[in-house]
C-alpha cells in the first residue's frame, strides 16, 4: 500500500498549476490543487484577461472617429466605468468557473485553502490543518507587483492588482514603468480619456525590445496625447487636497488622481515553506531548477513565474504541461525559452519573435535587415494618424528569419502565425515564396525584397 495520499499535489491555481494537475490526471495520477484565491491566477483574475477587456473597450474611441471617414455619424458617445468593470468581473467569473469545472471533469481534487510545504513530500493545508503526503509538489503560485522601489508615500500608488477594483475612471494618471504592463495600462488610460503621463527611467519605453520598436512605439504613444517623462524617477508622493502631489526626480511636482506603479513582480515564495524542504531561493525570491523544471529536491518542481525564466501566461502553461509529460506520462519534456512569440497590448499593439537587430549582430555576425512603415489602408478614409512598422531580420548565411517585429493593429494576431513560420525555421526565401493576401497589412511581410543599407563608420586616420 502507498505511503502517499496523492501522486501530485499543486500549490497554485493559476494557468502552469492548472494545466499540470488536468495533465497528470488524464496519465492517471490522482491530484489535488490548493489555492487560496481564485483559480485561475493571474492572468484570468486579474492580468492578461481583464487587461485585454480594458484595451479593447480603450479602442473603440478611435472607431468611433474612423466611421466618420466611411460615411457612418455616430453621434455623441459616453463612456462608463462602472459597465465595463461590472461586466468584466461577470466575464472572469464565468471563467473562473470553466477552469474549476475542467479540474473536475479531470478529477482533480480542489482544496479552497493557502498550502505551505513541511518537507520534501508533505505539505500542509492551512484552513484545515490537514497534512497531504504527496510522491510529487509543484509550486506553481505565481508573482505579484510590487510597489518598488520603496519611497516616502510609496503606499499611495496602486499596482496592476488594484487597478481593475478602481471605483471610478481618473481624470489624471501618472504610469510609473517602462515594461508591457505600463505601456499598455498607458495605453488603455489614455484611450479611455484619461489624462495620462507615462514615467519611466530609461531614456526609450520597452528596454530588450527592438529599437526601432521602441523608437516607433514612443512616437505614437506622443502622437496620443501620453505625456511621456522619459530618464526621470519618482522621488516621493504625498496626498493633498487636489489628489497626489508626485515629486519627480528633475524636482518637478505632478499631481494626479491615481498612481499607477508597474516596475516589477516578485516571486510568491515568501511564507511557502520551501526551506523546510531545502529549497533556497535567488536574490528575487525565485525557485532556481533545471530545464526539466525540477528542483534541488527530486520530489518537488516549479514552473511558472514563480521560476522567474520567461514570465508569459503561455510559458506557464508549456511548462506545466512538459512537466506532467515528464514525470507521468513517460515523455521526457523541455520546454525551450530562447524562442517565444509575444505581444504587448498597447495602441499600436506590438508583436515580436526572435532577436532585435543589435542581439541578432552580435549573435549571427553578418545579417540582412528589412523594414518597411506605412499608413495602413484603413487610415486612408479615416484620417487616423497610426501607422504599422515591420521588420524582418535575417542571418546571412543560413538565409533563417531570426526576428520579426510588428508594430501595428492586430500585430498579436499576426505574430502568432509568424511564429508558426520561425519556430519552424523558415528562410526569408520561404517568405518570399508565400504568396502575398491582398489587401491586407500582413502581405508585407512576404513583399519586402530589399534589405536596408547600413552605414558603416569611416576609419579616421
Amino acid at each position: 500500500m502507498s505511503s502517499f495520499d496523492v501522486d501530485l499535489f499543486v500549490i497554485g491555481g493559476g494557468s502552469g498549476g492548472v494545466r499540470a494537475a488536468r495533465i497528470a490526471a488524464s496519465y492517471g495520477a490522482k491530484v489535488m490543487v490548493a489555492e487560496e484565491y481564485r483559480v485561475g491566477g493571474t492572468c484570468v483574475i486579474r492580468g492578461c484577461v481583464p487587461k485585454k477587456l480594458m484595451v479593447y473597450a480603450s479602442r473603440f474611441a478611435d472607431d468611433f472617429h474612423d466611421a466618420e471617414g466611411f460615411g457612418w455619424s455616430v453621434g455623441e458617445t459616453r463612456f462608463d466605468w462602472t459597465t465595463l468593470i461590472r461586466n468584466m468581473d461577470r466575464e472572469i467569473g464565468r471563467l473562473e468557473g470553466i477552469y474549476r469545472a475542467n479540474l473536475e471533469k479531470a478529477g482533480v481534487e480542489i482544496v479552497d485553502s493557502r498550502a505551505v510545504i513541511e518537507d520534501a513530500h508533505t505539505v500542509q493545508v492551512l484552513k484545515t490543518g490537514e497534512r497531504i503526503r504527496a510522491r510529487y509538489i509543484l509550486v506553481a503560485v505565481g508573482a505579484h507587483p510590487t510597489l518598488e522601489p520603496v519611497i516616502p508615500g510609496g503606499e499611495l500608488g496602486i499596482t496592476s492588482n488594484e487597478v481593475f477594483h478602481l471605483e471610478s475612471l481618473p481624470k489624471r494618471i501618472l504610469v510609473v514603468g517602462g515594461g508591457y504592463i505600463a505601456v499598455e495600462f498607458a495605453g488603455v488610460f489614455a484611450g479611455l480619456g484619461s489624462e495620462v503621463t507615462l514615467l519611466h527611467r530609461g531614456d526609450k519605453l520597452l528596454r530588450g525590445f527592438d529599437e526601432d520598436v521602441r523608437d516607433a512605439l514612443g512616437e505614437a504613444y506622443a502622437q496620443r496625447g501620453i505625456k511621456l517623462a522619459l530618464g526621470t524617477t519618482l522621488r516621493s508622493m504625498e496626498k493633498t487636497p487636489g489628489g497626489i502631489a508626485a515629486t519627480l526626480s528633475d524636482g518637478s511636482v505632478l499631481t494626479a488622481d491615481q498612481v499607477l506603479v508597474a516596475t516589477g513582480r516578485r516571486p510568491n515564495t515568501k511564507g511557502l515553506g520551501l526551506e523546510n524542504a531545502g529549497i533556497a531561493v535567488d536574490e528575487v525570491g525565485a525557485i532556481p531548477v533545471d530545464g526539466y523544471s525540477q528542483t534541488l529536491v527530486p520530489s518537488i518542481y516549479a514552473v511558472g513565474d514563480v521560476t522567474n525564466r520567461a514570465n508569459l501566461t503561455p510559458i506557464a502553461i508549456r511548462e506545466g504541461h512538459a512537466f506532467a509529460d515528464t514525470v507521468f506520462g513517460g515523455k521526457e519534456t523541455i520546454v525551450d525559452h530562447d524562442l517565444i512569440p509575444t505581444a504587448v497590448f498597447s495602441t499600436p499593439e506590438i508583436g515580436v519573435i526572435g532577436c532585435g537587430e543589435a542581439a541578432a549582430r552580435a549573435i549571427y555576425g553578418d545579417i540582412d535587415v528589412y523594414k518597411t512603415a506605412f499608413r495602413p489602408m484603413k487610415a486612408t478614409l479615416s484620417g487616423g494618424k497610426d501607422r504599422v512598422f515591420m521588420k524582418l531580420i535575417v542571418e546571412k548565411a543560413s538565409d533563417k528569419v531570426v526576428g520579426v517585429h510588428i508594430m501595428g493593429h492586430d500585430a498579436g494576431e499576426m505574430i502568432q502565425l509568424a511564429g508558426v513560420a520561425v519556430t519552424m525555421g523558415a528562410t526569408k526565401a520561404d517568405f518570399d515564396r508565400t504568396v502575398a493576401v491582398h489587401p491586407t497589412a500582413a502581405e508585407e511581410l512576404v513583399t519586402m525584397r530589399t534589405p536596408v543599407v547600413v552605414k558603416k563608420p569611416v576609419a579616421v586616420g
